[in-house]
């Protein structure tokens, strides 16, 4: 089978498996006007399912599908288009000017990443320096000498990932150091599992119909439904909007906490409470006080079902080791909202049906992991976690939270096999401390563990330039390794920081397969072929594939003896889901995608509504069983930042420690993007950019003392670095708070500003806490000024310098010596359990952990029940894997 760009043969008997006609029998809707252009290929993408309309070869346009998604984004209608053909697009396989020339002697000057021009080269070459620097590392420095960047899965929808398929490159020879956690919620995901036994901000929420019919109160504490929902992990529809309205409609009151006024407070005519970023822990406690003022605290309810409640009432009453009484007078002073108010809202909350919605944005700050944890305090405090339409959730901002849960499998692609660097991590957001500490121990989650001397990093599918704070920082930091290697569609701030570059297909270039809603799972989704790939970019898998071939393991990779041609990977998933027992694979390819609807049932369905029906049938994965108010098993870790219970630990950086004229800078996810894919859409960038610059909002007042008007461009600037923005003069975001997306594409200027508004630039690489050393983008401290020296236009979605016409010499094949990893791996890999084989094949390939060694037993109980079914498990595969993790786990026997 073919796994090079495919010919004409290949792409009709392999990629694509269904004949010439197969793009003109791929239409998905019986009701498309029978008489227009047949030229249509089914298709789905984290933006929503379409037909893309095709004309010799090219695709000109999208059409969305009604019954699948009746509110299509400008992302899905413009931005697919636009960035297919964008100038962007890497055409031809790359390497940095100063790395060909001296990749035999090791004068590679990467001090020049970044600012230098890059060479086209051939796709030998570029393979061939790849496998080199590989084997090189591996041999000289050790496997965890290579770090994967790849995390978190985001690159596009399909189950052939790059961060999937890089795994299962890598493991094949020994593995590499992996980065651990991820950027969503990186806090919560390592600190909820001790407290109420779940991950919780990656779980299904209760079901709509619930809290249309029972809640009384429905509270967004930085919440944006509305905005955050027009992505989707896997396949978007937009399920939640008609829900969010009748809910909306049937009375329910929302309330909304929040520095600034949002898309889902206007939608949901929510009450708009202003509060100070990163003070939501101080405002909770302080709420508690009240209840407990006016004895409204639920007895019967915390004896019942938690633990741990004396200590921390006994903290927000002033008799803990503070000696502070947590009330509404002590809360106004660090929150801003007044202390009336702040009464109102506990009364309004302890004795109405109320559910509490947070964000994950709340985490991603300093002591990140308290503020859930006293949202979870309250919610116990006044009896609500478990009951219909009451309680807590933190993911209805994420893949349409709310969706009645079909419980049905889902589609499973290729083992990644096992990964024997085991003793180095690096957590996602803190690459950079990593690059600068080599050899020194980390620990996360209660385990210790080292930072590697990194010497190469392979990135692909992943913008880790543009995620990682104090960018700057981050580029010094990438002096010390000797080859990065990226690998990804277009020219991202990865690929521009890069030695090696490897120019991916995008999803439209070859075919995949999908899901539709992280929580509902009720359709399967064909992501069939529609074009030829752009130019001279491969796939992914047939880039692991080539790099592979060097290494005489091409049939290892591609799994030759079990799938004949590619399109039977494709359908080995599908017979895994449960649309493939009533729809043959051929009709789901035919129309493009199957239903496995909820069953009715779901659409009762309570988040904990087991454990509050039945405590002891139906314990929590806790220590205890039961929610932890205090927690023993991380007050036992004995970490400053991090204690026992939901406190008030003052932030590094936040209004109340303010210089004069400072400001607090949230970094919200943007409307018009995905963090950063769809910023190379020119179509979309004129929706929301000012003078080509990222928007930047700001209050009238804030705007006024510093002479900004509305459109002008600022400069906003810290002691890491600056960046030029537009301003957007708003009163709907409180005084002292600005507001500027994350996920801009980045241009320094010759004063070293981003001329194009990345946020990165200005924030801190602070860790949330020891426990869990998750990012905390939005403790930031800034000042801004109109800006009076703008330099040009922004440049940041233009190609960087390219040579396409330097003589390259053909590298050797006998001084590449590849087959050297056969000596170095041989012994490596012992047999895998079958409960084993397992987990790497199944479970983690989106946010579920891939080291089962970093999370204790109670965590893995509380982790699987969303890892399982997204899986595709049965009962014994179940039980295979979970005794697996249980022989595992940190705290098992060994």
């Amino acid at each position: 089978m073919s796994f090079t760009t495919p010919s004409r043969r290949a792409f009709l008997q392999g990629t694509v498996a269904l004949g010439a006609s197969s793009l003109l029998a791929s239409r998905a809707m019986a009701a498309i006007d029978p008489n227009s252009f047949a030229g249509r290929a089914f298709h789905a993408t984290h933006y929503g399912p379409f037909e893309a309309v095709v004309r010799d070869g090219k695709l000109i346009n999208i059409s969305a599908v009604p019954e699948l998604d009746a509110r299509p984004t400008e992302m899905l209608l413009h931005g697919v288009v636009d960035r297919t053909y964008d100038k962007t697009r890497i055409n031809y396989p790359m390497v940095r000017k100063s790395y060909l020339e001296g990749w035999q002697t090791g004068d590679t000057k990467p001090e020049l990443r970044g600012k230098e021009e890059y060479v086209r080269v051939d796709w030998d070459t570029a393979l061939k320096l790849t496998a080199k620097a590989i084997v090189d590392t591996i041999e000289t420095h050790g496997n965890q000498a290579i770090v994967s960047t790849s995390y978190g899965g985001w690159s596009h929808a399909g189950l052939m990932r790059p961060n999937v398929l890089q795994g299962k490159f890598f493991n094949m020879l020994g593995g590499c150091t992996l980065t651990v956690g991820d950027w969503s919620a990186g806090a919560s995901q390592i600190s909820l599992p001790h407290v109420i036994g779940d991950m919780e901000v990656y779980s299904a929420q209760t079901a709509w119909e619930v809290i249309r019919d029972n809640t009384e109160v429905f509270v967004l504490v930085g919440c944006d439904p509305i905005k955050n929902n027009r992505i989707e992990f896997t396949v978007a529809d937009h399920g939640m909007y008609g829900p969010w309205e009748q809910i909306r409609d049937n009375g329910t009151k929302f309330i909304s906490i929040n520095p600034q006024r949002t898309a889902s407070d206007d939608f949901l005519e929510a009450d708009w409470v202003r509060i100070v970023p990163n003070t939501d822990v101080a405002l909770f406690n302080a709420m508690a006080y009240h209840i407990l003022e006016l004895g409204l605290e639920d007895t019967e309810y915390m004896a019942k079902y938690t633990v741990g409640s004396d200590k921390w009432i006994a903290y927000v009453k002033g008799e803990g080791d503070d000696k502070t009484p947590k009330t509404p007078e002590w809360a106004a002073a660090i929150t801003g909202i007044d202390a009336d108010k702040i009464r109102e809202l506990a009364e309004l909350m302890a004795k109405s049906k109320t559910e509490i919605a947070g964000a994950w944005s709340l985490q991603r700050a300093h002591h990140g992991e308290m503020t859930h944890w006293a949202i979870i305090n309250f919610a116990a405090l006044t009896g609500k976690i478990g009951k219909p339409g009451e309680g807590v959730g933190f993911s209805w901002h994420y893949g349409c939270g709310g969706m009645p849960q079909s419980g049905k499998a889902t589609p499973v692609g290729l083992s990644q096999g096992k990964n024997l660097v085991t003793e180095y991590i690096v957590p996602a957001s803190r690459i950079t401390e990593a690059l600068e500490n080599p050899g020194a121990e980390i620990i996360y989650n209660g385990n210790v563990r080292k930072y590697p001397t990194t010497k190469m990093i392979y990135n692909a599918g992943n913008n880790f330039m543009s995620h990682q704070q104090d960018t700057n920082r981050l580029i010094r930091a990438l002096g010390t390794v000797e080859t990065i290697v990226s690998q990804d569609v277009w020219w991202t701030a990865a690929t521009r920081w890069a030695d090696i570059v490897l120019p991916a297909s995008s999803t439209l270039e070859r075919d995949d397969i999908s899901v539709g809603g992280t929580y509902s799972n009720d359709r399967i989704y064909a992501m069939k072929k529609v074009i030829e790939p752009v130019a001279e970019s491969r796939s992914d898998f047939d880039i692991f594939a080539d790099l592979a071939d060097l290494m005489y393991k091409r049939s290892q990779f591609v799994e030759d003896q079990q799938y004949e041609e590619y399109i039977d990977i494709i359908k080995q998933a599908y017979s895994r889901t449960t649309a493939s027992e009533t729809t043959p694979f051929e009709e789901f390819w035919e129309k493009g995608y199957a239903w496995q609807k909820a069953p009715e049932a779901a659409r009762a369905w309570v988040r904990h509504g087991d454990f509050y029906t039945d405590p002891e049938k139906n314990k929590l994965h806790t220590r205890s069983g039961k929610i932890e108010m205090f927690c023993d098993t991380i007050a036992e870790m004995n970490l400053e930042d991090c204690p026992g219970m939901p406190t008030w630990l003052e932030p590094a950086e936040y209004l109340g420690n303010a210089q004069e004229g400072q400001l607090h800078m949230v970094s919200p996810h943007p409307w018009f993007r995905l963090h950063s894919q769809m910023g190379n859409s020119e179509r979309l960038r004129d929706l929301y950019m000012i003078q080509g610059r990222e928007p930047v909002r700001i209050n009238s007042e804030d705007a006024a003392e510093r002479g900004i008007a509305n459109g002008d461009l600022v400069e906003i600037y810290n002691d890491r670095g600056a960046v030029i923005a537009g301003a957007v003069v708003s009163d709907e975001i409180m005084p002292g708070v600005i507001s500027i997306y994350e996920g801009g594409w980045p241009q320094l200027d010759s004063k070293g500003r981003c001329n194009s508004g990345l946020a990165n630039f200005l924030t801190s690489s602070q860790k949330s806490s020891g426990l869990s050393q998750a990012t905390t983008a939005n403790t930031c401290l800034v000042s801004i000024k109109k800006c009076e020296d703008p330099e040009g236009p922004n440049m940041a979605y233009d190609k960087p310098a390219i040579i396409d016409d330097m003589e390259i010499t053909e590298i050797d094949d006998d001084l590449l010596n590849l087959d050297r990893i056969d000596a170095l791996v041989e012994a490596l890999y012992a047999d895998m359990s079958p409960g084993e084989k397992m987990f790497y094949e199944r479970c983690t390939v989106c946010h579920s952990p891939r080291d089962p060694a970093a999370f204790t037993q109670l965590q893995w109980k509380s982790i699987t029940p969303s890892m399982f079914p997204r899986a595709g498990l049965d009962a014994d595969e179940e039980t295979l894997v979970m005794d697996f993790l249980m022989k595992s786990a940190s705290d098992a026997s060994k």
